[in-house]
């Protein structure tokens, strides 16, 4: 069930009227969820259920709800299933057969991308990337050549880096800046990389809550990357490539005809003159 991200207006009826009447609420912060219910009066107990111990209490909440009990599953805020322990709960739930029925409500990704002005027609949502170097680094290549938007997750202690980060492996891309979704001090800032590392400094620190939407890959830039690969190499090299890839002799022929925009007989000629 989603819960507020920062504005309380956002709570919606049905969220409160599903929190009164459930049996239990499970919470990622108890401390923190019960501001929340006291805000609405709800009175349902809570029970916390987070990152650390996501295997076992979803074990455990599946048996209360094989027992017949209502669970309302909430985060701190947002939407839980979301790069969220929710996930866990919700596939041991099918595992047993139990419906699971999503309230919804506020999500950071979604708000940030609908009031970015980046594309939103295709994205792929990435949330806090790895703090594993390694598995980080892997991450980031694997999302280079993407060409969807890209939505990421930030901390303020962490934003710096990413960005540096993102532009060395990215090189310079427009992305907006979403801070503080739905709070006081919301804001939205376009801008590229390149400014992003610069505008961000020890004079200047992150503060709050940052969403990045970042622009894919354009086509021209796939394109110019592509010519780059084959400006080195000769004709019967690039047929080759195409071989070596498992392309027919004469599929690859015409690949190669068509990137170098030259007729196939050429093509044809200089592999034939090897």
């Amino acid at each position: 069930m989603a819960t507020p991200i920062g504005n309380l207006e956002d709570m919606t009826f049905r969220a409160v009227r599903v929190l009164k009447e459930a049996d239990l609420i499970a919470a990622e912060d108890t401390r923190n969820s019960i501001k929340l219910l006291n805000h609405f009066e709800i009175k349902t107990p809570m029970t916390s259920y987070h990152e650390f111990n996501k295997y076992d209490k979803a074990d455990y909440l599946v048996g209360k709800l094989l027992e017949g009990q209502n669970i309302a599953v909430i985060t701190d805020a947002g939407t839980p299933g979301i790069s969220d322990p929710g996930e866990v709960l919700v596939s041991k739930c099918f595992d047993a057969g139990i419906t699971v029925v999503p309230v919804p409500g506020a999500c950071a990704a979604v708000n940030a991308l609908i009031a970015s002005g980046q594309s939103t027609r295709r994205f792929v949502f990435e949330a806090f990337l790895p703090s594993d170097k390694k598995e980080r680094r892997v991450v980031l290549d694997s999302l280079k050549d993407e060409t969807r938007t890209i939505v990421l997750y930030e901390a303020p202690h962490r934003l710096m880096k990413t960005l540096e980060e993102l532009y060395e492996r990215f090189g310079d891309r427009e992305l907006t800046i979403c801070k503080e979704l739905t709070k006081k001090h919301e804001s939205f800032m376009r801008t590229t990389l390149s400014e992003a590392k610069f505008f961000y400094n020890d004079e200047n620190l992150p503060r709050g809550e940052f969403v990045l939407i970042v622009k894919g890959k354009s086509s021209e830039e796939i394109e110019q990357e592509k010519a780059a690969e084959w400006e080195d190499m000769s004709v019967v090299e690039h047929v080759e490539s195409f071989i070596a890839e498992g392309m027919t002799k004469k599929d690859a022929i015409k690949k190669v005809a068509e990137i170098r925009g030259v007729p196939k007989r050429e093509v044809y000629a200089e592999v034939e003159k090897k």
